[in-house]
């Protein structure tokens, strides 16, 4: 079948992109305006929960609303609170037999850490690892019992060469967090062997975006005060980890040795917001259908370590002119043309930039639990992020969620018939942005960008690199878009498309899967992960797992977060089956999963 002529459906997209490209240059000197401000070195990397983020609110709502939209919310603004970082509170100390050391030199609480205070005995439980890799089978705990001691671990596994080792879910620090607490420990004690850090100074402070802690104090402490702990020679750590590496044998060591220690991470609550504006429809039949426009205006703010830099070691301004001031500008753009009233479209369109995405989609999901409208009026929702950095050589533009409604590779391909650039789809609607939060609502998505490039979360991401006659194109593009989404007789109907599953690099080992979309964030949930979407004919579906559902035990072992949650599964195989605990609605439901 081939598809339907969208000059003949929807004349008027055609007719606003032969429009649009007559006022390019103003659009274009509009888009350096915006991105120039955005960007710059005053609002210092727009952080979530920075005055530079407030700034950078204030500038879109002020914009929205001289475009003639009808401001939302609380004056625009929908607020939110988050947790933008960790750090040391006064109260963190460790002593070794009575002897103290020195917070930040010797030792350091981790961002996970629970604030407490331990006073035990310490145990060397090897890598802190229980599990099988292919012919191993390793257990630090068989012949250590760690009940109310500390435990004191390597960090790393077994298998430091093997890419696909069956331990690395279980290597991290979270998750070998999560098995000392299981086995009993009163805390745990991290120590990097030289292979994994030269110098010897113990792990930063720093946030690793999901607001749960693990439920027990977690130190990370120097080999010097390792060995002193172990009451060996300096060399301890390296030779310890060579023994277990040559012999493929745990060890485990009871040295005697008591530590005293407090643990103090203070978890810094800021309040940030996203902007919200309407451009009513113009058809009284259809104007309470909407479609979403959006654009995330956060970036990195200064840099470091935790906040996604690409360079964590530079204290700097991080710009983030394409991303995502690009998106934000076109946005405002967009808003400012269907602002006119002979521009306007049937349906109406809501305007959204959203907030603390570079913070796990924080704002985007806050939305759509709080819409303003109600989500069965969403039509359809279109994301631009990075949309400043067109190759001027070879122009490509990739639009992701093609598969998620129906005409949807219609619209796109009529569009891209006339297009200044070539038009990758991608079908798939799941994706590292914000539009992944209303794809899990079952709204139908196109997310659009130029892609990533060299400058990605660096300070090189600034003005001078947007290629602006570019964007005018992208910005046109999303208006056609949006012309055609907002006027179609008949809105899309949703279709999943790809999988609404683990995302990124935590599947990255797993050996089974759920089929679910988990809230990576951890924002909106305590004592166990939320659900966000369900796969299906996958297993979770299979077995009765519904999208809310908030899982809180595997097998009836705990699960309080992102990290839990795939520590747990790295456990499990394939042709297993699995006894979940999810609270649905405030009461607890027992699924039996087949894997």
């Amino acid at each position: 079948m081939k598809n339907p002529d969208l000059r003949i459906l929807f004349p008027s997209v055609f007719l606003l992109l032969f429009s649009l490209s007559l006022h390019s240059q103003n659009t274009s000197d509009n888009l350096r305006k915006h991105i120039t401000y955005l960007a710059s070195d005053e609002l210092e990397g727009r952080k979530a929960g920075t005055k530079g983020d407030s700034l950078a609110a204030t500038y879109i709502r002020d914009k929205f609303r001289a475009a003639g939209a009808v401001l939302q919310g609380d004056n625009g603004f929908q607020y939110f609170s988050l947790v933008a970082g960790v750090s040391q509170g006064d109260g963190n100390a460790f002593f070794v037999n009575g002897q103290k050391a020195d917070v930040s030199v010797d030792f350091m609480p981790l961002s996970f850490s629970s604030s407490a205070t331990v006073d035990a005995e310490v145990i060397f439980a090897g890598y802190g690892i229980t599990g099988i890799s292919g012919d191993i089978n390793w257990d630090d705990y068989a012949f250590a019992d760690v009940k109310g001691k500390w435990v004191m671990v390597l960090r790393g596994d077994p298998e430091p060469e093997n890419q696909n080792s069956a331990f690395i879910p279980l290597a991290t620090d979270r998750s070998k967090a999560l098995t000392a607490r299981d086995k009993g420990a009163a805390g745990l004690i991290l120590v990097s062997p030289s292979g994994m850090e030269k110098k010897d100074v113990p792990l930063d402070l720093s946030y690793d975006k999901t607001v749960s802690d693990a439920g027990i104090p977690v130190v990370s402490v120097t080999r010097m005060l390792a060995s002193k702990i172990l009451q060996l020679p300096v060399t301890a750590i390296d030779s310890l980890e060579k023994v277990m590496l040559g012999k493929v044998l745990p060890v485990s060591l009871r040295p005697g040795t008591k530590v005293k220690a407090s643990t103090d991470v203070v978890r810094e609550k800021v309040i940030s917001r996203n902007v919200m504006a309407v451009i009513p429809g113009s058809d009284i039949s259809l104007r309470n259908e909407y479609i979403v426009v959006g654009a995330h205006y956060d970036h990195l703010g200064m840099g470091g370590t935790g906040s996604g830099s690409r360079v964590p070691d530079l204290h700097a301004v991080h710009g983030g002119a394409d991303d995502n001031a690009s998106g934000v500008a076109s946005l405002i753009e967009l808003a400012e043309w269907f602002g006119k009233s002979e521009n306007r479209t049937s349906r109406s369109l809501l305007f959204v930039s959203f907030g603390a995405e570079e913070m796990g989609l924080v704002g985007a999901r806050h939305f759509v639990a709080n819409s303003p409208v109600s989500l069965k009026s969403i039509k359809a929702m279109i994301n631009m992020d990075m949309v400043g950095r067109l190759n001027a050589e070879s122009p490509v533009v990739t639009i992701s969620g093609t598969g998620t409604f129906t005409v949807a590779d219609s619209l796109v391909d009529a569009l891209s018939s006339t297009a200044a650039f070539e038009v990758r789809k991608v079908a798939d609607g799941y994706g590292p942005s914000d539009h992944a939060a209303f794809y899990g609502e079952g709204i139908p998505v196109l997310f659009l960008t130029t892609g990533a490039h060299s400058d990605y979360h660096t300070p090189d991401d600034n003005v001078d690199r947007i290629n602006f006659p570019g964007q005018v194109k992208v910005t046109e593009f999303v208006a056609t878009l949006s012309t055609g989404l907002g006027n179609m007789k008949n809105a899309p109907i949703f279709k999943e498309s790809g999988t609404r599953s683990q995302a990124g690099h935590y599947g990255r080992n797993l050996k089974v899967t759920l089929g679910i979309m988990p809230d990576v964030s951890g924002g909106e949930t305590s004592g166990g992960m939320k659900v966000e979407g369900v796969r299906k004919d996958g297993p979770a579906e299979i077995s009765g797992m519904l999208k809310g559902d908030v899982i809180i035990a595997i097998n009836g072992l705990p699960v309080s977060n992102i990290y839990d949650y795939m520590s747990r599964l790295g456990k499990l195989r394939a042709g297993e089956r699995a006894n979940i605990e999810v609270l649905r609605d405030g009461k607890k439901e027992v699924l039996i999963v087949q894997l």
